[in-house]
């Protein structure tokens, strides 16, 4: 079986798959203080709560966009499963154009992400705009013929919120959550009405520029952990993809195992 793992700013999240289908995955913090040996033990006990028993896993494949969490968790995989994983980095082949100024900036993710969109539905013959709601929203316009063309970055709806509780004095933290109604009677509600009306705004607006620079005729694609809740709230997206990164990852590694 196939150890997948995404490193992100706020979360990393793993995956195990059986060939094409995933078959457990988890999510956990990203600490760029934890030694291999702590990785180790956390990735041991999700493996024993699971009951997936490590000696399984044949391959590992890891896309990161922290630089110090790579070699610990490198070095985890070599100790714990004994096993040198694959590293999404340039070179690694893709079947991806990429229309980049430096392509070397374009985070590992949104490289995966395009990967797994090219592959599920460049059939459809549309352009496609891939929205990934992590610490950072970004969105990525990709042609059907599989060229990566670029996008857009904003700060995401997590760090946008918790920079609001912590630098005023009488706002709350929240859970965020869309209240029915924008006119709140209640300084929770009211900031959830900003955050969850706000994003989607701002979402819409986005995409509503990509897809006139498109041509029209797009197809929207949604993951991340916020993407059901800003699908739920907008028509602007056209399908939510919650394991498209770590579907990438496996995708990838496909293709370079050789």
């Amino acid at each position: 079986m196939l150890l997948v793992i995404d490193v992100g700013n706020t979360n990393i999240v793993a995956g195990v798959y059986d060939k094409k289908k995933i078959k457990k995955q988890w999510r956990f913090s990203t600490d760029r203080s934890k030694t291999a040996d702590e990785f180790g033990i956390v990735l041991s006990s999700m493996f024993e709560y699971s009951k997936v028993p490590m000696d399984t896993i044949t391959d590992i494949i890891i896309s990161s966009v922290v630089p110090p969490v790579l070699v610990p968790l490198c070095h985890m995989c070599e100790r714990y499963f004994e096993i040198k994983p694959m590293v999404v980095e340039p070179g690694i082949k893709t079947d991806i154009t990429l229309r980049y100024e430096n392509p070397k900036e374009i985070g590992a993710d949104r490289i995966v992400n395009a990967v797994a969109a090219y592959e599920k539905y460049a059939s459809k013959k549309k352009p496609m705009i891939i929205v990934d709601f992590g610490t950072a929203t970004t969105f990525c316009a990709l042609m059907p013929e599989g060229i990566y063309l670029g996008g857009a970055i904003a700060p995401g709806i997590g760090i946008s919120t918790e920079a609001l509780f912590q630098r005023t004095a009488k706002l709350p933290r929240i859970e965020l959550l869309k209240p029915k109604k924008v006119i709140s009677t209640n300084t929770v509600t009211a900031m959830q009405a900003g955050a969850m009306y706000g994003f989607i705004g701002q979402m819409e607006g986005i995409i509503k520029h990509m897809r006139k620079e498109l041509g029209g005729d797009v197809l929207v694609i949604a993951t991340g952990g916020f993407a059901n809740t800003m699908a739920a709230g907008s028509k602007s997206i056209d399908i939510v993809e919650p394991y498209l990164t770590l579907e990438g990852l496996r995708i990838l590694h496909e293709k370079n195992k050789k």
